[in-house]
């Protein structure tokens, strides 16, 4: 059981909603002020001579090594992504299975937090983390944790539970390994893919935006947006995202309350681009409906939809702060160099109840936390092209590194003496006393600490006139952890490893819009350490490594793209082998995939956004042979989305939305006994665009689980996740 993911946010002073509001108000009345009363009016009666007004000619932007890609007709799924070390890319271009979904999509559908954007997605699901509410995804059968997302390209600097959608402009979903484009993640995860955030800067165009939302359950919610662009070349950006909301969750007696503030500065010249950022976020749940654990055979009946086990003494607080320092430099034609840095502080706390269902009974006992992190990531490198004769290269040199520091401490009621509970009639106990706990709640000392340090070096060669594509390249990876006693800071644990992981990748182009690829890459996650009943205690495993072999093709015809993917990944697994008593990487796990998405607008007026995901997952080498073949834990087979959209002819501006989610069975045990069936859920939404007093407004309603279907989501991790009820949510958009 690991402390630091088990934790959950303590409340520190900040300012008041309020505040933040009026902060926010001023900024938008300075903004909202009209440009022409910033320009030089011409006088033409006191010239001596009469001229004609200064007419300003503003040329097209040049495209800039950190632009987005080009959206998509209906501008919900992008062209193109940050891939890593290889910066903004086409997607046709890349030998990588990848999907970015716009800020217009989370507007469309309402997504609140990064798991309703994947939820387009079907090589992704959504689990609740262990113990706690963090969301955590599933891409091609392996975890990705939400404190692992990277965060305009760099790892450690994302709010570490959850992350509100208020300042995301982009999602980046790469489907495969990836330690050579992004670096072994700190949290240890992301061996099947990773998720890229890009947050939003200052657009061309002035935009005051302003969204009121709430839910038929009774939450309420405000976001607003504000973006300007100033100086002689508009060369200056300022963007501010604010949201508030909360209330009472579609969960029984659940309740949740968030703040976002989101603040991007840019500056944008001819050879030199800036970026700064801050974000802040601060979450509360209070009775959050938690996972599911089973001690016996027996795979429980899910409640009703709506119903909440929790007790009534359970809370969560998550506050995040992050600071981010991004630039570009042009040093000669084709050359740039970049760099970054941030930093991100955790504080967490919370009282958890913990469900543990036993054959038709079920017992409870309480665990609290508080965690505090404090995290560090830089990088700088160099990305540039040049020409070998008829080959063509793009290449690209980079070093980067993370460092993440955690202080924990927790306590537990009696183990002895759980309190019977139950999932269909749950009795509400007092707060259980503190049994036996470690660490200090009123000041957590350090527990471990974390330094990754890495590497990178790539060339994209191209032939036949950019034809065929050949990358080439690798990364040199250090993993150093350290773990400390609870209270004592007594160093009781080291880990320094190191490791390199190769990347072979082919483009051919068909046509300019017709791609095959392939490669072979992997992922990367610390090793472990030999327990104390193994015969070769405290020795150390170098990293784990997950080898991948993919394949390949996409097709981009610029209003609509498709992909289709077939891969095999094998990870390394530890055990300690029951004959020999050694302790190693013994095991391994295998998926075989075959993917296919499609995306785009394939006629005037309808969008497509969806496809189906076929993953054969086996356990090989397992201890003694016994669950060789059988499936790892929460890896369902099959995984089916579809997205539709049409706007209605004859009623302009009026768009229906209906979107479909199917997973098939998996297994709770790596015995393969315990069986959690196969669920679907239906979504729903319409969107109106029109003007009310000359101001573009959008009124949007989404209903999510239609059917208010009571399903188990995912056995991922060895317990059960349920899914949310019927949950209906309205908002008003208007741009002032």
């Amino acid at each position: 059981m690991s402390a630091s993911r088990l934790h959950e946010p303590q409340v520190a002073p900040a300012k008041t909603a309020a505040s933040r509001a009026a902060i926010l108000a001023a900024i938008a009345v300075a903004f909202s002020m009209p440009a022409v009363a910033f320009a030089q009016s011409t006088d033409t009666t006191s010239a001596p001579n009469s001229t004609l007004p200064a007419v300003k000619v503003q040329a097209a932007k040049d495209t800039l090594p950190g632009d987005l890609s080009r959206a998509l007709p209906g501008g919900q799924v992008a062209s193109g992504a940050q891939i890593g070390v290889l910066g903004q890319q086409k997607l046709i271009d890349v030998p990588f299975s990848v999907t970015s979904y716009t800020s217009k999509l989370i507007q469309d559908q309402q997504a609140h937090t990064i798991a309703d954007i994947v939820a387009n997605d079907p090589a992704v699901r959504t689990a609740l983390g262990y113990g706690n509410f963090a969301e955590t995804y599933i891409i091609r059968g392996f975890e990705v944790y939400s404190d692992d997302i990277g965060l305009n390209g760099m790892y450690g600097l994302t709010p570490r539970q959850m992350l509100n959608t208020g300042a995301i402009e982009r999602v980046d979903v790469f489907k495969g390994a990836n330690a050579f484009v992004n670096g072994a993640a700190p949290g240890g995860s992301n061996v099947g893919g990773s998720i890229n955030v890009q947050t939003k800067v200052a657009d061309d165009k002035p935009l005051t935006q302003v969204t009121v939302e709430g839910s038929a359950s009774g939450e309420l919610g405000t976001h607003v947006d504000v973006g300007r662009r100033f100086g002689s070349n508009d060369q200056f950006g300022i963007r501010v995202n604010q949201t508030v909301e909360g209330g009472d969750t579609a969960v029984d007696r659940e309740s949740r309350n968030d703040q976002q503030t989101a603040i991007s500065l840019d500056y944008r010249g001819d050879k030199l681009r800036l970026y700064a950022d801050f974000l802040y976020q601060k979450e509360h749940i209070t009775e959050g409906r938690p996972g599911v654990f089973v001690t016996g055979d027996e795979v429980p009946s899910t409640p009703s939809a709506s119903y909440n086990y929790a007790q009534p003494w359970t809370y969560s607080t998550m506050e995040d702060t992050v600071g981010m320092l991004r630039g570009e430099y042009d040093i000669a034609p084709n050359w740039t160099f970049y760099a970054g840095l941030g930093t991100r502080h955790t504080t967490e706390n919370g009282d958890y109840s913990t469900v543990a269902y036993d054959e038709g009974s079920a017992l409870g006992y309480r665990m609290g936390t508080i965690h505090k992190e404090y995290s560090l990531a830089a990088q700088t490198g160099v990305r540039g092209k040049f020409d070998t004769g008829p080959v063509t290269h793009a290449v690209n040199f980079g070093w980067q590194i993370n460092r993440l520091a955690a202080y924990n401490a927790y306590n537990f009621s009696d183990f002895g003496a759980e309190f019977p509970t139950s999932l269909y009639n749950t009795p509400m106990v007092p707060r259980p006393e503190t049994a036996s706990g470690a660490g200090d709640f009123a000041d957590p000392g350090l527990t471990s600490t974390t330094l990754m340090r890495s590497f990178v070096v790539s060339d994209t060669m191209g032939f036949f006139g950019n034809r065929f594509l050949f990358t080439v390249g690798a990364r040199h990876q250090n993993i150093v952890q350290n773990g400390y006693d609870y209270g004592t800071e007594v160093q009781n644990a080291a880990y320094n490893q190191s490791a390199t992981t190769p990347i072979l990748g082919a483009v051919y182009k068909i046509q300019p819009n017709l791609s095959v690829y392939a490669n072979r890459s992997e992922s990367l996650v610390q090793g472990g350490t030999a327990p104390s009943t193994a015969i070769n205690v405290g020795a150390i495993t170098s990293p784990f490594r997950a080898k991948q072999y993919e394949a390949g093709i996409k097709y981009d015809a610029n209003h609509f793209g498709g992909a289709f993917a077939i891969y095999q990944i094998k990870q390394q697994v530890a055990y300690t082998d029951s004959a020999t008593g050694i302790y190693g990487a013994n095991g391994e796990q295998r998926h075989r995939g075959i993917e296919f998405s499609m995306y785009g607008e394939p006629l005037k007026g309808l969008r497509l956004i969806g496809g189906v995901s076929y993953i054969n997952a086996t356990l090989q080498d397992t201890d003694g042979g016994t669950e060789n073949g059988n499936r790892p834990i929460g890896v369902p087979a099959w995984t089916f989305n579809a997205n539709v959209e049409y706007d209605i002819p004859h009623v302009n501006g009026l768009t229906l939305m209906g979107r479909a989610l199917w997973t098939s069975t998996q297994y709770l045990d790596q015995a393969n006994t315990q069986q959690v069936p196969s669920w679907t859920r239906f979504d729903v939404g319409a969107r109106y665009q029109t003007s009310v007093f000359k101001h573009n407004t959008s009124f949007k309603v989404m209903v999510t689980n239609l059917a208010n279907r009571s399903y188990w989501s995912s056995a991922l991790g060895g317990y059960l996740t349920q899914a949310e009820p019927r949950t209906a949510w309205f908002s008003v958009t208007t741009d002032f």
